[in-house]
């Protein structure tokens, strides 16, 4: 019996060691598979955070690039308009009238008056007398633009509009464009002082005064080009050419001609003859002085050597003279 007890104890002793190892195992094995699924989920948790963290990066160096690239295309992409950004339009009128008037400085006073009552300005002013009865004037009016229909209006009614043009030019994109290229060498000719200032090197502070000064010309060209835009478009110009009526346009057939017209008329024309040869007398009188005179000394040259001849005596005798005397007569028988 003790043998038997012996054997009946054995079995469950090596059951019970073999029992806890297969429960180790299995224990690691979940262990195991624990482990992996939140190395898997914590590997796509950093895989998701990186990505986050490329994009964040990512981001300021997009912007760094699109403000490269907008400060270098500044004259190009910021010359045109945003979506949806509303524009003020800006256009050039130029207009040209000529009219017939009854009386030239009266029309020049009233087109004076309606420029300064609109608020603009008389630019250039001439006039010329064509006779003693009849003048021309041209003048050059600067009208603010919301005027400038009125007083447009205004001018054509004084007289007999005689012709008329007028031009409107669009130059909206022309002035953005120059705004723009102003704001970006403004701050261009900012970035150049502030590099001077930080210069140490005299080579280097002589560069960049020489590239201020470039860019310094060009702010002011085009703030010129600017100033020039805003008064074109903020004053139209008007030019107005003023003439009155010349006696040769009227209708002979208004014209009542009598004798005493006629008369009037010969005798206007016998005073012009009268006053035509006085004036050739005139002109050719210095000459017919002049050819008297000569004549005059060559008529004494030539009768000078006359009247030495008389007074030395006669010449002597020819042979020939001699023997043309006629013979003496014969002695009667």
């Amino acid at each position: 019996m003790p043998y038997g007890r012996h054997t009946d104890r054995h079995p469950p002793a090596r059951s019970g060691p073999r029992r806890s190892r297969a429960l180790a195992a299995a224990g690691l094995l979940m262990v195991l598979l624990g482990t992996a699924a939140c190395g898997a989920g914590s590997a796509g948790d950093a895989q998701g955070l990186n990505a986050d963290s490329d994009k964040k990066a990512a981001a300021p160096a997009a912007e760094g690039a699109g403000e490269q690239a907008a400060g270098k295309g500044a004259d190009r992409s910021s010359s045109a308009p945003k979506p949806g950004a509303a524009v003020a339009v800006h256009v050039i009128r130029t207009a040209t009238l000529d009219i017939e008037v009854k009386s030239v400085p009266k029309a020049v006073a009233q087109a004076r008056a309606a420029a300064e009552g609109a608020g603009g300005l008389v630019a250039d002013e001439s006039t010329e007398r064509l006779d003693e009865e009849h003048d021309i004037s041209r003048l050059v009016l600067r009208v603010p633009q919301e005027r400038y229909d009125e007083v447009l209006r205004g001018l054509a009614g004084s007289g007999k509009l005689l012709s008329r043009t007028s031009n409107a030019k669009d130059v909206t994109g022309e002035v953005v464009d120059v705004e723009s290229r102003i704001a970006t060498q403004r701050a261009s000719v900012t970035r150049v002082r502030d590099l001077m200032d930080k210069a140490e090197k005299l080579t280097d502070v002589v560069a960049l005064e020489g590239e201020l000064s470039s860019r310094q010309a060009d702010l002011e060209s085009l703030l010129a080009q600017q100033a020039s835009l805003k008064d074109r478009t903020s004053l139209a110009t008007i030019t107005l050419e003023l003439s009155e009526p010349s006696a040769e346009g009227k209708d002979p057939e208004d014209e009542d001609t009598g004798f005493l017209d006629a008369l009037a008329g010969g005798w206007d024309a016998f005073l012009t003859m009268l006053r035509w040869i006085a004036v050739a007398i005139g002109a050719s009188a210095p000459f017919l002085v002049a050819a008297a005179v000569l004549a005059l000394l060559w008529r004494l040259l030539r009768g000078r050597p006359a009247r030495r001849r008389g007074a030395a005596g006669e010449p002597p005798r020819t042979p020939r003279a001699a023997s043309e005397e006629p013979p003496t007569a014969a002695p009667a028988p």
